[in-house]
């Protein structure tokens, strides 16, 4: 009797243990089936990294253009005015007047000093100095009681209201130089303020000693805020590159001496392009093969893409096209989807 008992033992403990076995096995099985059921959801999706192959990159771009770009030549220059005379006394004596002073307006024959020629035992009448031309004063260093001589500079008059910049230009752009070259114009005092400016005058020689050619700029329109003396950063265009779209230079990969774009197609995947490049003007390049315009190019994210690879235009250029998921013609849902409907109700 107690070994029937001992034999019935053995076998329920014997059940017990396939029992769990089973149910570990059926609970291993079905954790599977959901994490492959997931995969193959997020594999027909197309979305934001679900799948392989159906990664998306967040890509900045930009529509290609037939933009012209305009070489340029920096230097500074000094703003001085258009006319500007030296003023000198007809004779040498004592300054005892003077009727302007630094800023005045005068006249042609206006009167600015008058100079006494008496010396010690002859007496003479005060000689005037007048102004030969109409303007401002622009330096006056002379005081009354100061003593003069015929080649003393008694004041300098100048037309402010007509001003100049002098810039020279280094000798190897000599050969872009011709008159009428616009000039962009900037003063520290204005930031960023930009004065236009066109090339009136182009020295016919060369300094030897610093081979620069001396030009001279004249503003396209009166600038009242704009004084005689400032120093001035010029900004000359030499040269116009068209023909061809341009794109920003940070937009293009290397490989060795060869270059290439990522061009956007319609259906929001990227192709790998090789250009050829032209003129380089201020972080803008010429694409003279391999690029037309209209084109988008990326110029933002280009070092994780490939061949084909799936990109999501963040600048709006392209519009990014999420895959519709597929339906089963039983209309059972895509895999791990629901129903579509009840035929029978």
């Amino acid at each position: 009797m107690s070994e029937t008992k001992s034999v019935k033992k053995q076998w329920i403990t014997t059940i017990i243990v396939l029992v769990l076995i089973g149910g570990t096995a059926f609970a291993s099985f079905a954790i599977i089936k959901k994490a492959k059921d997931k995969k193959a959801a997020a594999a027909a999706g197309g979305g934001w990294g679900r799948g392989a192959g159906g990664a998306v990159t967040a890509v900045s771009t930009v529509k290609a253009e037939a933009l012209i770009l305009k070489d340029f030549v920096l230097t500074n220059g000094e703003v001085e005015t258009q006319v500007s005379v030296d003023v000198f006394p007809s004779i040498g004596g004592k300054v005892v007047q003077m009727k302007v002073s630094l800023g005045s307006s005068v006249n042609k024959g206006d009167v600015i000093a008058y100079i006494d020629p008496s010396e010690a035992g002859s007496y003479y009448v005060n000689s005037p100095v007048t102004a030969p031309i109409s303007g401002s004063i622009l330096t006056s260093t002379v005081k009354v009681g100061q003593k003069v001589t015929a080649s003393s500079v008694i004041a300098k008059i100048g037309d402010i209201s007509n001003l100049q910049v002098t810039a020279k230009v280094p000798e190897r752009y000599v050969a872009y130089l011709k008159e009428g070259q616009k000039a962009q114009i900037t003063f520290q005092a204005y930031g960023d303020q930009v004065f236009e400016a066109s090339v009136y005058r182009i020295s016919p020689v060369v300094d030897p000693a610093t081979r620069t050619k001396e030009i001279i700029l004249h503003f396209d329109k009166d600038y009242p805020q704009i004084n005689a003396g400032m120093f001035a950063k010029v900004k000359l265009f030499t040269v116009d590159y068209s023909g061809y779209p341009a794109i920003q230079q940070d937009a293009l990969t290397e490989n060795g001496d060869e270059y290439y774009l990522y061009i956007v197609k319609e259906d929001s995947t990227v192709t790998k392009r090789k250009v050829l490049r032209g003129q380089n003007v201020d972080g803008y390049v010429q694409i003279i093969e391999g690029l037309s315009a209209g084109e988008v190019v990326v110029t933002e994210g280009m070092l994780t893409l490939y061949e084909g690879a799936k990109v999501r235009d963040i600048s709006g250029n392209v519009e990014f096209k999420e895959e519709a998921p597929q339906v089963p013609a039983d209309g059972t849902g895509g895999p791990g989807g629901a129903p579509q409907g009840d035929k029978n109700k």
